[in-house]
């Protein structure tokens, strides 16, 4: 079998670096569970010692750290030719943008806010092993094809057809982290499942089907899974309130807008700066009858008009705590009704073209069961 290490677990090193031994202990079993070689240190110094001796596929890095802090030690490893290939997973206890900006800026290649889920961190490890073994098969290519030319021809194309997939998956980690800032407002809400991933490629396809540029493609894709990021300061007895909400509890409820853009506000980052606006205007309708500005028309930015409906359709079409979800034809004609009202009439056309390709998105990413974050919680706490 061709390089089978890229895809069975027992090939594949993983260090835990956490001055927290509970922590440590709690992924050490789980990862050696699944069939990864599991190594750790407590501090950067140890960390270091252990990635000269066993020189590890990835490494899941606590942010706070004695004697050298993750940040740090993130930097030493990407910074030096014999160890950059490593997958970095950073994980911190602070769901701030600051300390996730300068994770990257560091390196990183992941990272993860705690308490996170088990099998999330699974799936990542995976994808990094994947490209850092795929990295180590690649310094001698050369020379595997000069041995090898004749006999693995066809398993250097089946090769091709992966490394294709991988770069792919390289392109979408950006996606992931922003998908992991929406994610800390959607733990909230249990019954939001998959919202955000399916309002980022309904947005995506609708973009593409009114003839936006792939850069503008991408940045909506981008910004729009942070498009209720300010539900993170609406306090629970309103966002996860059963019933109808009184009047004063909609008006809360509605600062969810000004909240988001404000925890947005003021990025040197593209995407960022398109979901600040995203977050702002995507409750505005085309009548003028919208909030937080009661904006009218083309005065709407564009990137909100599109999300708007995209985030409407999912939400009919996806049950909620006070009612089940609606047939997706009967969502569809809800939609096309609202042209020229809350929607953009040009926007809910482009929108009809591409009702299959919306409902098999919607079919694609489907809300799945996931671990309850408090229970997560309790299990990673220290007693």
């Amino acid at each position: 079998m061709f390089l089978p290490e890229i895809e069975n677990p027992k090939y594949v090193k993983v260090l835990i670096v956490d001055d927290d031994k509970k922590i440590r202990e709690i992924l050490e079993e789980f990862l050696k569970r699944e069939g990864y070689n599991v190594f750790s240190a407590s501090d950067g110094k140890e960390a270091l010692y252990q990635i000269h001796k066993i020189s590890p596929d990835v490494a899941l890095i606590d942010y706070l750290l004695p004697e050298i802090d993750g940040i740090s030690l993130c930097k030493l490893i990407k910074n030096n030719p014999d160890t950059i290939d490593i997958g970095v997973i950073l994980i911190t206890g602070l769901n701030d943008l600051e300390v996730k900006i300068n994770g990257l800026s560091a390196g990183a290649d992941d990272l993860l806010t705690k308490p996170f889920f088990l099998p999330e961190l699974k799936a990542r490890i995976k994808s990094l092993a994947k490209i850092k073994k795929y990295r180590d098969f690649l310094k001698n290519y050369q020379q595997i094809l000069e041995e090898e030319v004749e006999k693995k021809t066809r398993e250097l194309q089946k090769t091709y057809l992966e490394l294709q997939e991988t770069y792919q998956e390289i392109k979408e980690l950006s996606l992931e982290i922003v998908f992991r800032l929406a994610k800390a407002a959607e733990y909230r809400d249990e019954h939001t499942g998959a919202h955000i991933q399916r309002v980022s490629y309904y947005s995506a396809k609708i973009a593409e089907t009114i003839g936006l540029s792939s850069e503008e493609i991408e940045l909506i894709k981008y910004g729009a899974p942070l498009h209720d990021i300010g539900k993170l300061g609406i306090p629970d007895n309103i966002l996860l309130k059963p019933g109808s909400l009184t009047q004063k509890e909609w008006e809360i409820m509605k600062m969810h807008t000004l909240i988001g853009a404000n925890i947005l506000a003021g990025s040197k980052i593209k995407y960022l700066n398109v979901a600040e606006e995203i977050a702002l205007y995507h409750h505005e309708k085309w009548d003028g009858t919208g909030y937080p500005k009661g904006l009218k028309g083309e005065n709407i930015p564009l990137f909100p008009r599109i999300v708007a409906i995209a985030d409407v359709f999912d939400a009919l079409t996806t049950d909620r705590p006070y009612r089940k979800a609606i047939e997706f034809n009967i969502a569809i004609e809800i939609i096309k009704n609202k042209a020229g009202t809350h929607f953009d009439p040009e926007i809910v056309q482009a929108f009809l073209k591409i009702k299959d390709e919306l409902i098999e998105i919607k079919n694609l990413l489907k809300d799945e069961e996931i671990p309850h974050l408090f229970a997560l919680h309790k299990k990673l706490s220290p007693n």
